[in-house]
């Protein structure tokens, strides 16, 4: 049997344990947990002389006038058994393992209904693994209105969206009329929980249920669902053979989630390091670890942002300085750079090709978050660019057909979707592109939204238009990439965050994205941050794809488990 062949396997995936729970159930209400323990006890009273004494003490109840007649059920078609089930099996219906009852909720008009005498159950209370008890219920008054459920019921949510869900209350209680249950006789109470919460069951609740919007079924339709009775000894033993599958998952769920937890923290620990110390060490150590400890999204996202970080604070590129140190002095210093970059944008406003701009303030120190390595320097975005601006304040109208109209969604994580766009008039793309005319290694920044502050770069010769919750920072002299990384890196995301306005639909001003606080490494160190983020957003990539990969077959497995189960080819049992 492949579910228990891959048992610990399969349970590594945290999201595999419910549906793993409910391949067990669904194994034991086919007897297939218990084919081994029936080989060894093929003498036991056999589920029809189990249902006859049922029925006698039913009807003992109903002549001591402890629950009222029943009218008889209809008997269960072969269309109705979804399978063969074991010698001494039998179909029944859940009415016939006790007696069932619709909650019901005394009148409201008078408070005197209401008290702590019992608690008053409903659907809010009832989960699959535990029943809540309200310290306010119904007072003695109002439980002699309302329903009794006796302690030991199987209770379950009869409409909306947790219909289903079940449990037994282990004192008595009373409940609302959202609720159907069964008090059982002689058959254990949590068998019949077993058989309720497994999917052949839960499914039939959803089939038989009426409405879409808000699904509920009666207590005629729900007392009248076919389960399997086996033996009572055999119901016993499935019951203990669960609980032990069951504790089994639910240990392994813990380990791999405390597993998840530490690595998680140990990760952290070296990555805040690395962030705050130069700590060639650690970083030495980390890459030689990338596999083991990179194993969940978590970690490979806390990974590239540590990237990110230890790029714009000089630290990637400590070898390489120390290998060419005259190319952080003179002319290649990236206070020249920043000089040539306010000499170019200078003449362009001479050749009124862009607007003159206001001053942009003098980085103060408490701007500054960390010390620079030497050659870099400190500057605002503004200063940085040739232009920040944003597409047209009056969106222009929208068209079937014409040039393309980007927005925040088109704006995507590395990339701009160009496919899922608007479209607006050649007039109007004529005026917009006067006030934002992209290009290529043109950077895109959402200014609106609650995508604000992702950041696309502009890679391919595509006309196209802005919005103007899409801000567009033009590159003038920047090795694009690193402008890119900068804007991406924890740093520049911490800025935003703290500059961004508004709480449901926030925005950065244009002004606020000029005030960026930004580090400006020499050209040619640009140039070695972006080939050494490169390599280790390719890393990293690599890492995803392998967990992916992992997933994926894990996700095979549970489809060809699920397929064994419920397409009845297992012959392999405890």
């Amino acid at each position: 049997m492949q579910l228990l062949q891959h048992f610990k396997e399969l349970t590594v995936q945290p999201k595999n344990a419910q549906e793993l729970k409910g391949l067990i159930l669904q194994l034991a209400i086919q007897g297939k947990l218990t084919a081994n323990w029936r080989e060894e006890n093929p003498e036991v009273e056999p589920a029809s002389v189990l249902m006859k004494r049922i029925q006698k003490e039913k009807a003992e109840l109903v002549k001591d006038k402890k629950i009222n007649k029943e009218k008889p059920l209809l008997e269960i078609s072969k269309d109705e058994q979804a399978y063969d089930l074991p010698n001494g099996w039998i179909w029944s219906r859940v009415r016939d393992s006790g007696f069932t009852q619709t909650g019901s909720t005394p009148p409201k008009k008078n408070p005197e209904n209401y008290g702590n005498y019992i608690p008053f159950i409903g659907p809010g209370d009832i989960s699959n693994k535990l029943m809540r008890y309200p310290t306010e219920g119904l007072s003695e008054l109002g439980i002699s209105v309302g329903r009794l459920i006796p302690e030991d019921s199987l209770m379950m949510v009869c409409i909306g969206g947790s219909i289903g869900k079940c449990n037994i209350n282990e004192i008595d209680v009373s409940c609302n009329q959202q609720i159907n249950t069964i008090t059982p006789i002689l058959i254990p109470t949590i068998y019949i929980k077993a058989v309720c919460q497994s999917p052949f069951f839960q499914s039939n609740v959803l089939d038989k249920s009426s409405g879409s919007a808000t699904p509920i079924i009666n207590k005629g339709k729900w007392e009248s669902l076919p389960i399997p009775i086996p033996p009572l000894e055999e119901q016993k033993e499935i019951v203990k053979v669960v609980e032990i599958l069951f504790k089994e998952i639910e240990q392994l769920e813990q380990l791999t989630s405390e597993r998840i937890a530490l690595k998680e923290d140990f990760v952290t620990s070296v990555l805040n390091q690395l962030s705050t110390n130069t700590t060639k060490e650690n970083w030495t150590y980390l890459q030689a670890h990338f596999k083991p400890f990179f194993n969940e999204t978590t970690n490979i996202k806390k990974l590239r942002e540590t990237v990110l970080q230890l790029a714009v604070q000089g630290k990637l590129t400590a070898d390489w300085r120390t290998c060419h140190p005259e190319l952080a002095e003179g002319s290649h210093h990236a206070s020249e750079l920043l000089k040539r970059i306010q000499e170019e944008k200078a003449q362009l406003v001479k050749d009124k090709k862009i607007k003159k701009e206001k001053v942009l303030p003098a980085i103060t120190e408490d701007e500054i978050p960390y010390e620079l390595p030497v050659g870099w320097v400190w500057c605002r975005l503004g200063d940085a660019s040739k232009q920040i601006t944003d597409g047209e304040h009056q969106t222009p109208p929208r068209i079937a057909s014409g040039r393309k109209l980007l927005s925040a969604k088109n704006v995507r994580d590395g990339f701009i979707n160009y496919e899922n766009c608007d479209y607006i008039s050649e007039i109007h793309y004529q005026k917009s592109i006067k006030r934002c005319n992209p290009e290529i290694g043109d950077l895109l920044i959402v200014s609106v939204g609650g995508t604000i502050g992702r950041v696309s770069m502009v890679t391919k010769n595509i006309s196209f238009a802005l919005v103007r919750s899409v801000a567009m920072v033009k590159n003038q002299g920047l090795e694009p990439d690193y402008l890119r990384w900068v804007m991406n890196s924890p740093l520049l995301k911490d800025i935003i965050e703290s500059k961004k306005r508004g709480g449901a639909q926030p925005c950065l001003y244009l002004g606020e994205i000029k005030d960026f606080t930004f580090p400006i490494a020499p050209l040619e160190e640009q140039k070695a941050i972006v080939e050494k983020v490169n390599a280790l957003m390719e890393l990293c990539d690599g890492l995803e794809q392998e967990v992916r990969h992992s997933q994926e077959q894990s996700e095979l497995l549970m489809k060809s488990c699920l397929r064994e189960v419920f397409e009845g080819k297992i012959k392999t049992v405890l």
